[in-house]
């Protein structure tokens, strides 16, 4: 265990020089960048050991992973991020911890969401995933995420559902399309959109994007938060 913090407490201080170092560079305030530790496939072990080393946001994308692991750190005071693409099934489960779930695509899970919140007593934050791989006339991109001729509508629905707070946009740089191997230009256009989302809604304000490869672009572009698991955690290893 301690050879493992040890090696957390390298990469995590690693890390954050380069946002740190990515803020300046952009004339920005560290303050402003929120790093989310993404903790998929590793133990509650380490996420305890994050959180002595000062981490507060972590991230999940598969619910019977991101279950028991927030059910075992129920003591700490952390901020559970669901980042996955998230069945209609799986919301009651997720609405147990998630603080906020960055994948919202479709107006079928707002609803489900709302619902699970008001049964749980909870609120949850919500951010639009915006797919820039996908043309105004797909609904969803290859990873999830709705086309950006979508999002007001998504917005208006999470605006107007109980239990749930428009939070922002969330993206993830695409494979394909015209954004493809241009992380920079996806982010700036997915600030774009952020500005217009938040003329409608002032409170919308957080931009996530960017993870372990792309961190430096991402805080260019004005994201709020960044998303980094392998550069903390390590290589993951293989599922199944």
């Amino acid at each position: 265990m301690t050879d493992r913090r040890a090696e957390l407490a390298e990469n995590l201080a690693a890390v954050e020089e380069r946002i740190a170092a990515a803020c300046a560079a952009a004339g920005r305030p560290r303050g402003e960048v929120t790093l989310i530790v993404v903790t998929k496939t590793y133990p509650a072990s380490d996420v305890r050991i994050l959180h002595e080393l000062g981490v507060r946001h972590v991230a999940e994308n598969r619910d019977q992973d991101a279950a028991p692991k927030a059910a075992a750190c129920a003591d700490l005071d952390l901020t559970w991020h669901f980042v996955g693409q998230l069945q209609t099934n799986k919301v009651r489960s997720v609405a147990q911890y998630a603080d906020f779930v960055q994948s919202v695509d479709r107006v079928r899970l707002v609803t489900a969401l709302a619902g699970a919140a008001e049964r749980s007593g909870r609120e949850i934050g919500c951010l639009i995933q915006v797919a820039l791989d996908a043309g105004e006339g797909a609904a969803r991109g290859e990873r999830g995420g709705v086309a950006p001729g979508g999002i007001e509508e998504l917005a208006a629905a999470v605006a107007a559902a109980p239990g749930l707070r428009l939070g922002g946009l969330m993206t993830v740089a695409p494979l394909a399309g015209p954004y493809a191997g241009r992380p920079r230009a996806a982010f700036d256009r997915l600030t774009e959109f952020s500005s217009g989302l938040r003329a409608g809604h002032p409170a919308a304000n957080m931009v996530s994007a960017g993870m372990s490869a792309d961190l430096e672009e991402a805080v260019a572009a004005g994201a709020t938060h960044v998303r980094v698991g392998t550069a903390v955690l390590g290589v993951r290893p293989r599922l199944g």
